[in-house]
Formats: C-alpha cells, sequence, structure tokens
C-alpha cells in the first residue's frame, strides 16, 4: 500500500480514528442513530456536532442525527430508515454492537446497504473494560455483516470511504472496524479527504437504486415475512451470490479509491520479504506495530513477511492464499480475542480453512494478543516470528503476558526497539481535570498542521475519574508513525503534578540527555532537596536537562484555578524548540480560543494570561553532582496491607500491572472489598483543617464529604493516652455524651481537595469573614503530622450505634461510612448519598450497580472503596450490564426472599430440635428498625451454633441458609442514562413488580461516565454532547411516572438544600415493604462549573423551583393521609439564577442567544406548570394517587 498521495491538493489535519470515522459518515448519509458507549461515543458527539452547526453532507443537506435510548434502539431506529430510503449510519463498540445484533441480521438478511463504524472493545466478561480488543466485533461475524478493518488513523478515514462505496454496490451492510482507543482515540497527521472524494467515491446511480428500494405506499411490499420450515432454508441460501461477489466489489472500490487518492490497498496486504519464510497474519494497529517491526528484522536480514488482513468478511480464501508468499514455510495468525473452549481464535480457524480449502500445506500456529488494550510492540512480534523459527512452535500462544497457570506465553526481550531516530518522543503525566491531556491534543494539532513533520498522540488514562493520572504519549518527527505502542524511551518528560513523583518512576522511560520538565511548588534553588533520591539519582546518571515552573501559583494567580494545562503546554514549546517561540505562541493561543471561545470571553482571556505569564516563571533547574535527598520514593502502598493488596494490587498501583502473571489473578473476577485504603493518592495540594474552637459539631462536613475522608468519633477521654502530639479532641456536645471526648480528622493523603467541607460548614468567626470551622491550607506540612493523627483516630472505637439516632444528621457523622476513598470526581455529586447508604445500612446492603460512573469508581482496580465494619460485615457489590441493573438486582431479591422463605420452613421444621421458644422468635422477629435486625442477627447466631451440633441433611442444609433470615436491603443504583433510557423498561417492571427493593437513581442529568452527553433526564436548553444545540425537549418526569403505580415510594432529594430530607428519603425508602424510587440531585463536572460550589448549586436548583423536593410514601394512604408531600417551598429565585451558573447553560447563551432566550422560556414554563401539578397534589385530602394518572 502507497503510504501517502500522489497529490498535494488535500488539507492535512490532525485528529484522531473517531474524527476520521465521523467526517465520513457525516459527509455520506442521511440520517445518523446514536446512543453512547466508550471508546465510539466521540463518532456521535462529531455527528450531532456539525449537524448543530448545519454543516451538510455531499448532497448539500444536513443529516439528521437522533440520540436513541439504547444501542438497540439506535439499531432499530436505523433499520427503519434504511427501509424508508435513507442512507444511514451509527457507531457504537462493545457491549452497545451486541445489542444491536438481533437487528444486524434482519439488515444482513434483507440485503441491505449501510455501515456501522465500530471502535472495536473488550466485552464484560469476569470484569468489565472499556479497553480495545476485538472481542464484539467477533461476536458479530455470523450476522452477515462484511467486516472491513481499518490499522490507523488514515486508514480509518479511508476505509470509512471504501465501505460506504462497497455497500452500495455489494447491497452487504458492513462493519468497518478499528481498534478502540488505540486507534479510535489515537491523535495522527492525516491527509482529509474532500467532499470531491467522496462524491466520485459513491456512485449516484447506486444511491438512487438504494432508494428505488424504500418501502412506500407508492409501490408497496411487503418485507420481514414470518417463514415456515418448508421455504426458510432456501430464501436463507438465496443471498449466496451477493456474498460470493462482494470481495471484489470491495476490491474494485478500492482501486478506485487508489486513482482518486492515491492510497492503494486491497484485500490483503502483504509487507516483508518477497522470499519470507516466516509470515504473520493479523489486522487491527497491531499490524502497524508488526510493520514497523518487519522493517527493522528486514533491515537486519531477517526473510519475515506480514499479511494485513483488510476484508475479514467475506473471507476471500483464493485471494487469501495468493496474497501469502510461495517461500513460506510458518506462519503465525495472531486475534485479538478470547473465544474459550474453540479449536482455535476466528481469524486462525479461517486461515487454518482457507489453506485445507486450498490444498496449500503449511506450519500455521495461532495466539493472541493485545486483550483489552495490552500493550503490543515490536518485542512482542519480534518474539512471535523467533517462535516460528523453532521445530516445533507452540500453537495457541499468548504473546504479552505471563501465562503460568496453561503456560502459553511467550517469552519476549522488552528492550527490543524499533523507534525511529529522529523522532522526538514526550511523556506528559498529568492529573485528570487539569487539562493536561486536552492541551497536548492542541499541541499535537499545532505541530501537525505547523510544521512538516508527522505527529502522533495518545492518552492513557488509569482508572480513576477526575483525579486520576493521565499520561500523554507525544512523537513527532520526518517520518512517518507507524508506532502504535506506547513511548518506552522518551526524551521528553514532563510531570504536571510534583506529588507523582513519589509515586511513579516516571523517568524510568527518560533516555540519556532528556528533557525533565516538572510543576514545582519549589522554586529552582530550592527543588532539588525535595526530589526523592531515585528522581535525584536518575537525574544526574541519566544526564538530564532539568526545568521547573509553579504551574499551580501561576494558574491561581490568572484566574486559571487548577487547571495548569496552557502554562504547562508553553513550557513545551519553549523548551523543545519545534517551532520559533512567537509562532508557537500565537498557535497557542489559536488553539485556546478555537477550544475554549463558546465558553466566553473572559475563559479565553484567563488562558491567555496564563501563556503569557508561564514563560517568566519558567526556570531550568542547576543539576548538583550529587544525590542529597534524605527519603525516595514510598512503596505503593503500607507495609501492614494484607497479602493480596501487596502482591496484587500494589503492583498495579505502581503502574506494574502488565508484569502480574496469570495465577494472581481470581479465576472468576471475585475481588476483596476495602481496598482503597491502602491507596494513599496525595491529589490534594490543600486539605481541610480542623478549627476544634469554632466547630459545633454539626456534621456536615462529614456528610458533603464526597469521599469519605472527613470523619467523626465520640469517645472516652481514656482513649487519648498514647495521642500523637498534634491530636485534636474537644468536649462532645451531646445531650447523652457530655462526658465524652469529639474528634473531627481529616484522612491528609485521601482527600481530593475538592473545598465542600468548607462551603457547607455554618460556623464562621466574628472576626475573620472567610474564616470558618474547618478552612483549606497546603497538605505538604501538614501531611506526616496529620496522616499519623488519622492512623491513631482510626484505632479509637466506634461510637455505639445503639446510642445514635439515624435521623439525625448530628449523630451520623459518626456512624461508619462503609463506602470510602473512590475514583469518584473531586467534588462529586454523587458518593456523598452512596456514603450515607452504607452509614445507615452498609451491614446488611446488597446493592446491584448499573454500569455507568457509580461502577467505575465504586470497583474498577486497582482498589475497591466499599469495606466492611468491625465484625466483618459491609455492602456485596456487583455490576451485570449497563441496561439490565434493575432486573439484576431484582433477581438478588428473589434469591433472598426465596432462601428467606425456604430458612424460615426449615427452622420450622427443626423446631423441636433447636427449641421452640428460638423458632417462634426467629420466625416472628420484628426487623422493621436497625435494633430489631441486631437482634435477629444475634437469634440466628444461637441457631448456628445449635445446628453445628446437630447431624442431619435438614440442619446442614438451614446452616447454608440461615443468614438469610436476617433482613436484607436490596438497592439497585445507577445513572440518569441507566433509569431514564437504556435500562428504564426493566425499572419499569421491577417497580411494578411490588418486591421490596430500593432504587436510587444518581441524577446527573446527562450520561457522566461516558463523557456528558444527553439523556432523556438532560433539562430543556441545556447544552450537552449529543445535544449541542441545546436540549429541545424538556426532562422526563421518572417520580411522577413511578407515582402513578400507587405502590411505589418515591423521594425527590438534594442533599444541598436539605440534608435532613435526605436522611428522611432514605430511612423511609429502606423501611417501606416494597419498592422504592430515590431520585437524587448529583452535581457533575459535566455541569460546568466548580464543583466546591455544587452543594450551593444544588440549593439554587431547588430554591428555583426546579428540583422540588417531595416524597410519595404509599403507606400514609392507609391511614387516610395524602401519600404525597411536597417538602420544598414556592420558588424564591428566579431560574435564570440557578441555571447560568453552570457552562451547560451559558454556552448556548453566547452561541446562539436568540435560541436560548427561547428554550428558557420554555424552560421556565416547564418549572411553573410542574410546581402547578406538584402543589394541586400536595393539597389532596386523601390519596394522590388519581391525580398523578389524571
Amino acid at each position: 500500500m502507497s503510504n501517502s498521495s500522489t497529490t498535494n491538493s488535500r488539507p492535512k489535519v490532525t485528529i484522531d480514528g473517531n474524527e476520521a470515522a465521523a467526517y465520513i459518515a457525516h459527509q455520506s448519509n442521511e440520517v445518523i442513530a446514536i446512543y453512547p458507549i466508550t471508546p465510539s461515543s466521540n463518532m456521535g458527539e462529531w455527528a450531532d456536532q456539525w449537524s448543530a452547526e448545519q454543516k451538510t453532507n455531499i448532497w448539500g443537506t444536513v443529516p439528521t442525527v437522533v440520540e436513541m435510548q439504547s444501542e438497540g434502539g439506535a439499531a432499530g431506529a436505523l433499520h427503519g430508515a434504511l427501509q424508508a430510503g435513507s442512507l444511514s449510519t451509527t457507531f457504537t463498540a462493545s457491549q452497545g454492537l451486541l445489542l444491536m445484533i438481533p437487528n444486524m441480521y434482519k439488515i444482513a438478511g434483507e440485503l441491505t446497504s449501510t455501515v456501522f463504524h465500530i471502535a472495536a472493545r473488550a466485552l464484560a466478561a469476569q470484569a468489565l473494560s472499556i479497553f480495545g480488543d476485538h472481542s464484539d466485533v467477533m461476536s458479530a461475524r455470523s450476522t452477515g455483516f462484511g467486516m472491513l478493518s481499518s490499522n490507523s488513523v488514515q486508514e480509518v478515514m479511508d476505509m470509512a470511504l471504501i465501505a460506504q462505496a462497497a455497500t452500495l454496490e455489494a447491497r452487504l451492510p458492513f462493519m468497518h472496524f478499528f481498534d478502540g482507543f488505540r486507534t479510535s482515540h489515537e491523535v495522527a497527521k492525516v491527509e482529509q479527504l474532500s467532499a470531491d472524494d467522496i462524491r466520485a467515491m459513491v456512485d449516484e446511480e447506486l444511491v438512487f437504486a438504494h432508494r428505488k428500494r424504500a418501502l412506500s405506499p407508492d409501490r408497496p411490499v411487503v418485507r420481514g415475512t414470518a417463514q415456515n420450515p418448508d421455504v426458510y432454508f432456501q430464501a436463507r441460501e438465496a443471498c449466496n451470490p451477493y456474498y460470493l461477489a462482494a470481495p471484489t466489489i470491495v476490491q474494485n472500490a478500492m482501486d478506485k479509491f487508489a486513482a482518486i487518492a492515491g492510497r492503494q490497498y486491497h484485500l490483503f496486504d502483504y509487507v516483508g520479504a518477497p522470499d519470507a519464510e516466516r509470515v504473520i497474519i493479523m489486522m487491527g494497529s497491531g499490524a502497524e506495530v508488526a510493520h514497523e517491526t518487519v522493517e527493522a528484522l528486514l533491515a537486519a536480514g531477517e526473510k519475515v513477511g506480514l499479511l494485513k488482513v483488510r476484508l475479514f468478511r467475506p473471507f476471500a480464501v483464493e485471494t487469501f492464499v495468493n496474497a501469502l508468499p510461495a517461500s513460506v514455510k510458518s506462519i503465525a495468525v495472531l486475534d485479538r480475542t478470547k473465544e474459550p473452549g474453540a479449536t482455535g481464535e476466528p481469524l486462525y480457524c479461517d486461515v487454518i480453512t482457507a489453506l485445507c480449502e486450498m490444498g496449500v500445506s503449511k506450519k500455521v500456529i495461532g495466539g493472541r494478543y493485545g486483550l483489552s488494550s495490552k500493550e503490543f510492540t515490536p518485542a512482542m512480534v519480534k518474539a512471535v516470528y523467533d517462535e516460528l523459527s523453532k521445530k516445533s512452535p507452540k500453537n495457541h500462544f499468548t504473546i504479552g503476558i505471563k501465562d503460568d497457570v496453561t503456560h502459553t506465553s511467550l517469552d519476549y526481550d522488552p528492550e527490543f526497539s524499533t523507534e525511529t531516530p529522529g523522532t522526538v518522543r514526550a511523556l506528559f503525566y498529568g492529573l485528570g481535570a487539569d487539562g493536561t491531556v486536552g492541551a497536548n491534543k492542541n499541541s499535537i494539532k499545532i505541530i501537525g498542521e505547523e510544521t512538516d513533520n508527522f505527529a502522533q498522540g495518545y492518552f492513557v488514562y488509569d482508572s480513576k475519574k477526575s483525579g486520576s493520572i493521565t499520561t500523554s504519549h507525544l512523537r513527532f518527527g520526518p517520518k512517518p508513525i507507524r508506532s502504535s505502542y506506547l513511548i518506552t524511551k522518551a526524551n521528553f518528560v514532563a510531570c504536571h503534578q510534583f506529588s507523582f513523583l513519589e509515586r511513579i518512576d516516571m523517568l524510568k522511560a527518560a533516555e540519556q540527555g532528556a528533557t525533565f520538565l516538572l510543576n514545582s511548588p519549589f522554586g529552582q534553588d530550592e527543588v532539588w532537596d525535595k526530589l526523592p533520591r531515585l528522581v535525584q539519582q536518575q537525574i544526574i546518571e541519566k544526564k538530564l536537562k532539568f526545568y521547573v515552573i509553579n504551574g499551580d501559583q501561576v494558574a491561581k494567580d490568572t484566574g486559571m484555578g487548577g487547571r495548569i494545562n496552557t502554562i504547562m503546554q508553553t513550557c513545551f514549546f519553549a523548551i523543545s524548540g519545534v517551532l520559533p517561540r512567537e509562532e508557537a505562541i500565537a498557535a497557542i493561543k489559536y488553539a485556546i480560543n478555537k477550544t475554549y471561545g463558546k465558553r466566553g470571553e473572559s475563559v479565553v482571556k484567563k488562558n491567555y494570561a496564563a501563556v503569557d505569564a508561564a514563560l517568566s516563571h519558567l526556570y531550568e533547574v542547576t543539576v548538583p553532582c550529587k544525590i542529597t535527598a534524605l527519603f525516595d520514593i514510598r512503596p505503593a502502598v503500607p507495609a501492614a496491607a494484607p497479602d493480596f493488596v501487596q502482591k496484587v494490587l500494589a503492583q498495579i498501583i505502581a503502574g506494574n500491572g502488565d508484569d502480574l502473571p496469570v495465577s494472581a489473578m481470581p479465576i472468576d473476577g471475585t475481588f476483596p472489598s476495602g481496598t482503597a485504603q491502602w491507596e494513599k493518592r496525595n491529589i490534594a495540594l490543600e486539605i481541610p483543617e480542623w478549627d476544634q474552637d469554632l466547630c459545633i459539631q454539626c456534621g456536615k462536613c462529614v456528610l458533603v464529604c464526597p469521599h469519605s475522608v472527613i470523619r467523626a468519633k465520640v469517645y472516652d477521654d481514656s482513649y487519648l493516652g498514647n495521642a500523637p502530639a498534634t491530636f485534636k479532641a474537644v468536649p462532645a456536645r451531646w445531650k447523652d455524651m457530655k462526658d465524652r471526648k469529639y474528634t473531627l480528622q481529616v484522612a491528609p493523603e485521601d482527600c481530593t481537595g475538592c473545598t465542600l467541607c468548607v462551603q457547607v460548614c455554618p460556623a464562621k468567626s466574628k472576626s475573620e469573614v472567610k474564616h470558618r470551622a474547618i478552612n483549606m491550607v497546603p497538605q505538604p506540612p501538614l501531611r506526616e503530622a496529620e496522616a499519623a493523627n488519622w492512623d491513631f483516630f482510626l484505632k479509637i472505637p466506634e461510637t455505639d450505634r445503639k446510642l445514635l439516632s439515624p435521623s439525625q444528621v448530628k449523630d451520623i457523622q459518626l456512624l461508619r461510612p462503609l463506602f470510602e476513598f473512590s475514583g469518584a470526581c473531586s467534588g462529586c455529586g454523587e458518593t456523598p448519598y452512596l456514603k450515607l447508604l452504607t452509614q445507615l445500612f452498609g451491614d446488611r446492603v446488597m446493592i446491584a450497580n448499573a454500569t455507568g460512573c457509580s461502577s467505575i469508581y465504586g470497583a474498577n482496580l486497582p482498589t475497591t472503596p466499599y469495606c466492611s465494619n468491625e465484625e466483618g460485615r459491609g455492602p456485596s457489590w456487583s455490576n451485570s450490564l449497563f441496561e439490565d441493573n434493575a432486573e439484576f438486582g431484582l433477581g438478588q431479591r428473589l434469591a433472598v426472599d426465596k432462601q428467606n422463605e425456604y430458612a424460615r420452613e426449615l427452622v420450622w421444621r427443626l423446631g423441636f430440635q433447636i427449641g421452640e421458644d428460638l423458632a417462634q422468635a426467629i420466625i416472628n422477629a420484628d426487623q422493621k428498625t436497625e435494633q430489631g435486625v441486631f437482634a435477629q442477627r444475634e437469634r440466628v447466631g444461637v441457631l448456628k451454633e445449635k445446628l453445628k451440633a446437630i447431624d442431619g441433611m435438614e440442619a446442614r442444609d438451614l446452616l447454608s441458609v440461615a443468614d438469610s433470615l436476617v433482613r436484607k436491603s436490596v438497592w439497585i443504583i445507577g445513572g440518569d442514562g441507566w433509569a431514564y433510557d437504556i435500562g428504564y423498561g426493566g425499572l419499569d417492571h421491577v417497580l411494578a413488580s411490588g418486591r421490596n427493593v430500593n432504587v436510587l437513581v444518581l441524577d446527573t442529568e446527562v450520561y457522566s461516565n461516558t463523557g456528558g452527553q444527553a439523556s432523556k433526564s438532560t433539562p430543556r436548553g441545556a447544552v450537552a454532547k449529543f445535544a449541542a444545540g441545546g436540549k429541545p425537549m424538556g426532562k422526563k418526569d421518572l417520580g411522577l411516572i413511578a407515582m402513578s403505580y400507587g405502590s411505589v415510594y418515591v423521594a425527590k432529594i438534594a442533599m444541598g438544600a436539605s440534608d435532613m430530607h435526605t436522611v428522611k428519603a432514605f430511612n423511609e425508602a429502606e423501611a417501606y415493604d416494597g419498592p422504592s424510587l430515590i431520585i437524587a440531585y448529583s452535581h457533575c463536572i459535566a455541569h460546568g462549573y466548580d464543583l466546591s460550589y455544587g452543594m450551593e448549586q444544588q440549593k439554587a436548583a431547588v430554591n428555583s423551583g426546579y428540583w422540588p423536593l417531595f416524597r410519595y410514601n404509599p403507606d400514609l394512604v392507609a391511614q387516610n393521609k395524602n401519600p404525597f408531600q411536597l417538602d420544598s417551598r414556592p420558588a424564591s429565585i428566579g431560574l435564570k439564577d440557578y441555571i447560568y451558573n453552570e457552562t451547560r447553560y451559558t454556552m448556548l447563551a453566547k452561541s446562539n442567544p436568540e435560541e436560548a432566550q427561547r428554550l428558557y422560556k420554555l424552560a421556565q414554563e416547564d418549572v411553573a406548570a410542574k410546581w402547578k401539578l406538584y402543589e394541586h397534589m400536595s393539597h389532596q385530602a386523601g390519596s394522590a394517587v388519581e391525580e398523578v394518572k389524571k
């Protein structure tokens, strides 16, 4: 394949694979049905944005983009659009593709032309993974869709167009797939195809033919019949000629494309020695790595080759065999998927079959690589070629892991490298939400479009949300870049967070003489002694050039808050010299205006100021000749951590998870809970400090803390005997515990510095305006002392729950949370509700969690935040899928109820043997209160001891289910994307079941986990991804729908507006013997404001009338009371005083003020109408159910 075009007239653009696919799809289609799923969501976002901007396709019309409630819905809408004659497309990945499979069979069976663009991703098996492999597309390979693979960003654009041309002629629908993240999110410099190129490829006569096949009452036909055994088989075979013809049609499209664009592709592209003896066959981004390796090995005189598979379905057997050099002796087929129990993975099996059918005898081995974006490097490619040299090479091998269980893995030399000399390789370590990734994307665009260099950017995220470690890998140089793998030899390293130096060996990848840029709170004269020994050693031994800047101070001084992106970006260009300084600054400012212009002039000006200030604060450090540090990189976890944490999780925390062997991993995806306590992230620059003299011990700071890092205890002062010198304690302000001490303690190494605690603190100094009972102070000077205080605090016994009221916020602060130190965003609006749930009911909670933010920060490796109390009890937690969470939770309830029923039957049968009094007490136990649960737990403990002494099957059976006699609380948890959209059908069914399940909807009003796409919860007028022009319709009233059943407890809450109301709703929902639904206002980073004001914004939502607080309790009907209680007052502020604090609303006011005003007026009418309805319902004397139904 030719690597570059024969014409220079086309623009060079620096984009990622998703944008490349979306560009062609938007240009060549009329209807686009979308639904968000990582890593394909960006394609839908681009399509929606372009249509909102009135950008047209090649026919001069703006494509219609519609967001559906699920991927299955998107496929159904697309199927309908196709049948009605529109050119239509969609984008998806992973489980989303699986939901489309039923429609795909139909679309293919009806020989309908379309292209699905797939960012190929791992499927959830023993665990969910958002990263790339071919598991999803291989699961859909039998649908009848053609399958065309792209290996690079340029190929994504090219193959997207080739697929569009081929589908119209072949009448086969196509899956155009490329590797999720590795290609979908890789930013690269490519040649952009023009509208004329696309028109030249898309035959208008074939478009007309597609339209003529449309269903229409003007030429009525019936399509989609039901067929019987007499004819179904024959009808299924009728499509055979189309599949036989398709490979030739695809090749013709490739040839036509080559004539237009100058890049020639084939169904199977061979690169390597013409007389190669060893050949690898593969597809996807790994083929680019193999291509680079082949070139290096050829230069060393080795006879190797690579066959890149472009068209996987239909598989052209003869073409495939002819593409192999006749000299080949041994072949390795690499699959990026696993098919347990099969004779081999899909591509391997096809190769074996093809060779056999053509009568060709070759030694063929198959192997798996790169599952879930596992690194695939030239060293691994070389190991496969080396294996092929052996007399008896290993078949069904794995590469890139250490399999010490079934011994499938190949060894490889990690030092083998094919990196091109002259290529700049830069690594940037940032903190999620500090803007590092966005700045580096702009940097790659600047380099790619302002210089003649080839450029590549790839961005690695860890499992945390905002606040995670992000690593940007940037390459640029004079030669084409095929390196689809991470940088391990860098000549520029930047660390954007000083605390990372204690956690990560980031200079390991620095080459001799590389440059190191550090964001440091210490100046050039004092920074050296603040570095760990290893860092000092590496700087000296590798002769690194060392620069520092206090980016955080510059950001603070220029009004940038915590975003240091443009500051560090400016330093990179100043140091690297890739562009003249003035040109670089001009390009950065242009990128700032393009990126942030829609957010307002003030945001742009702040970024400009940060750029101008950066260079005057950048200093080169004179490197001493000796190591002076008295400390080193900290261990990944404390020495007290348990064995599994030390041996497995610590390795992942330290960035060494790739080195863990298969034997280290749990066989079924089961992990211990409570491990987040061992991961000390130290990401906060400032932490809260308690002013014990001002504190009124109200507990509000403890309640709102998103990460459970602020705790309170009341205890006997005898426990203060060995207290650290700086440990604080004051007399407790409790009527029944006046003789005890009270301590409010912060976990300094787990705090994220969100400041929510400070914002809600009601105790203010009369002499100092800004001083409260809790205040933010720099973390480093306090860290060691406060860490010791935290450890001491944990050893103080928990306050006896029997002395506390679970309905009082003041008392709840003393209940131990069983959800702590999660990876949620700093200032997250969801996690305070989860923490409260575990404080109230954590020892008996079973959680079914929908996929989304709450599942990622709730159970993503390396550590998990749900934990146990001192008795070893705590929440059980599990995630099934996104769409089925309500049903999944109901299943748990059904199992618990059945086991309870069976256990009660056994207690009755064994009454004589265990004692009639005990049996009666167990069967008739009142467990409506926590004290009742505790009493039953004691009875069951006695029962279990008695059962151990009884020999008999029924006794043993009862012993196995005895714990089910203690009340269990099942909670079904998820976000609005699940509850309002993809999971709504299941949720509705579960609420209608009458079963005792509790549903908690963490309502952020967007799909937060996939990047902020609109859901049916998104309010009218708000801008979100998939609603770039502002959401035109109002928010779905999920609570009102649920109330219409009359048998569901429903509450709408906002902790920031009324914490007491929130607590009351949780207690009432759990006490209600039936389904309950709590809809919790959850502020989110996607709303576009400083989350330190999250609780104030919740209050504004309620005070504006937008978010009325209410409770609907069916139990009140039996008391002849109105079950509907409106708990908030009429609006005291205007809607604008709430919504225009958030960028999601102000963006539209700036970009389209007329439309913003129109939608604002409608939104205000929505609020007024809803309030009028709720107020009317609240004034009904008896049941409000009929009013709801009306």
